[in-house]
């Protein structure tokens, strides 16, 4: 998860219209749906966040973790692969999430603990990653993703945390999408583009940035409505506590009156 005080600056910063750095259009007034860290440990909050969004008509993006904490194999879930499956086939676009989303075995620098202040708890698996590295998880990901029959469009780090290297370990593994917590980017051969897209988020490690993050889901409605692409990515936590599961419910009902849910293919 990644909410911090660079959340707020974050406001400021992309309160404008958010135009694309590209040629090809992009839908005015778009919203990306998607629901996070979609893993077997984690399968009954993920199911309810599916279930929320269904109940307005979003079809959410499935940000999906191969090896969850290198304890939870998708694999070793046929069940929960079978309903991610299902979800594909109503039209949920499948992204990689990740190998293991945590940073087991990764040390960090001062510099990328610096990255990291305040956006996530060691959960940011491909922080400190160069290309090689980063394009051997994408891999192996995406091996597995074909062996359970599930396709993937793009790839999003844990708490969108990567290097230059690993953007472009993306865009060499045939994968057309990805973001981090300003852009999406569109890994297109002719003409990569990035399309500014601030994104509204939620933490509940404790119960100060639940309010925090509760505040700050309502001050980006107000700053950036203006923004030509707005994401609501969802977590499995969002719900677990009272005033961000409010917010949650608040943040999609308005954003919804604003916009139209679209899908990364549009983009």
């Amino acid at each position: 998860m990644a909410f911090s005080i660079g959340s707020l600056t974050s406001i400021v910063a992309s309160s404008g219209s958010g135009p694309a750095t590209a040629t090809r259009s992009v839908p005015r007034h778009a919203l990306l749906v998607s629901i996070h860290d979609v893993a077997p440990p984690l399968e009954t909050p993920v199911r309810s966040l599916w279930d929320l969004c269904r109940s307005r008509g979003i079809t959410p993006a499935l940000l999906v973790v191969p090896n969850w904490h290198g304890q939870a194999p998708l694999e070793r879930a046929p069940t929960f692969v079978q309903w991610i499956r299902t979800c594909a086939d109503a039209g949920a676009e499948v992204l990689l999430h990740g190998e293991r989303h945590d940073e087991q075995g990764l040390p960090r620098s001062w510099r990328d603990a610096w990255r990291a202040w305040g956006r996530t708890a060691r959960e940011g698996e491909f922080l400190t990653l160069d290309e090689a590295r980063a394009g051997e998880r994408i891999q192996r990901g995406l091996v597995l993703f074909g062996r359970l029959g599930l396709r993937a469009v793009g790839f999003v780090p844990p708490a969108w945390l990567a290097t230059p290297g690993c953007w472009r370990a993306v865009g060499a593994a045939g994968l057309r999408f990805s973001e981090d917590a300003h852009v999406v980017r569109i890994h297109e051969h002719a003409a990569p583009r990035r399309i500014v897209s601030p994104v509204v988020r939620w933490s509940t490690r404790t119960a100060l940035r639940a309010q925090g993050s509760a505040l700050v889901a309502d001050l980006r409605w107000r700053a950036q409505r203006g923004a030509t692409c707005v994401r609501i990515a969802l977590h499995p936590g969002d719900l677990a506590h009272p005033r961000t599961a409010r917010s949650v419910a608040v943040a999609l009902d308005r954003w919804l009156d604003d916009r139209a849910a679209v899908s990364y293919g549009v983009l």
